[in-house]
């Protein structure tokens, strides 16, 4: 026993002594973005490698502020990816649970076309959907235009059949002798058990939303219905960049971020583990 405690023991710091490394590479670009958010435009372009934050980034963000009103866009953004988390994995699971569950005509041909889906990519279809939001629609400037469109997700159909089809059956049979509803036996049996899946997925797609980019500068001109990504790309300009503050606006868009992913993390591995074992 003794022997097997060292040999776990040693292999722990192995497995420390090669990740930490690795830790080190992926955050330092992160603490590089906050150090230069903290220096002013001329000291991020400066020769001399500086590596500890300045005292710079409230001056940077009252420029980005002044410039783009970040924390009304930084609001839009928030509530866009809330509201259309929510509606997308209610609607992926509702499609989950019918593919996974039901039997009907044409079903394979429906899984088919959704596995298709998702090998197009979004610029095949991003002119004829803003022709039909924004021309046919009139749908334009407007938060159904942000959230509405790319609601349907075809891997977070997939994500949720996949399960689904892992549950047991005779768990939702015994329900139905039992004469509870098929709503009932959705919201009140299926979901809690898939709440590890809907996790992972939900962070998948707050962070998709979040950092959207291409859509929402399509279909919104107004400046008052700018995302913050998109109020932080109108500061790059013909003969001025305001490096300063992008580099806080992207610290700003970076921070919320790492605390959900770091808050729900044992949820999003859970639910991708789930999903990946059948």
């Amino acid at each position: 026993m003794k022997s097997r405690s060292q040999s776990l023991l040693l292999r722990q710091i192995a497995l420390h002594a090669v990740l930490a490394p690795l830790a080190v590479i992926w955050l330092f670009p992160l603490w590089m973005m906050f150090v230069f958010s903290t220096m002013p435009d001329n000291g991020i372009f400066s020769p001399k490698i500086v590596l500890w934050p300045s005292t710079n980034f409230i001056e940077n963000f009252k420029n980005l502020q002044a410039d783009t009103d970040f924390i009304g866009a930084m609001v839009i953004s928030v509530g866009v990816a809330i509201i259309y988390t929510f509606l997308s994995v209610l609607l992926t699971s509702m499609a989950g649970w019918a593919l996974a569950r039901y039997r009907f005509v044409g079903r394979t041909v429906v899984i088919a076309i959704i596995i298709g889906t998702i090998t197009l990519p979004f610029s095949v279809v991003v002119i004829p959907q803003f022709i039909m939001v924004a021309r046919e629609f009139k749908l334009a400037n407007t938060w159904v235009a942000l959230i509405v469109p790319p609601l349907f997700n075809s891997l977070g159909v997939l994500f949720m059949r996949q399960s689904f089809s892992m549950m047991p059956g005779e768990l939702f049979d015994a329900a139905r002798v039992e004469g509870v509803k098929e709503w009932q036996i959705f919201l009140r049996i299926a979901l809690p058990l898939a709440s590890p899946t809907m996790a992972a997925l939900a962070i998948i797609l707050f962070l998709a939303s979040w950092n959207n980019y291409l859509w929402p500068l399509l279909i919104n001109s107004k400046p008052g219905m700018m995302t913050a990504p998109v109020a932080l790309g109108t500061l790059i300009g013909l003969t001025k960049v305001s490096w300063g503050g992008i580099m806080a606006g992207a610290v700003l868009l970076t921070a919320p971020i790492l605390v959900v992913f770091v808050a729900l993390q044992r949820y999003f591995i859970a639910g991708i583990a789930a999903g990946a074992i059948k």
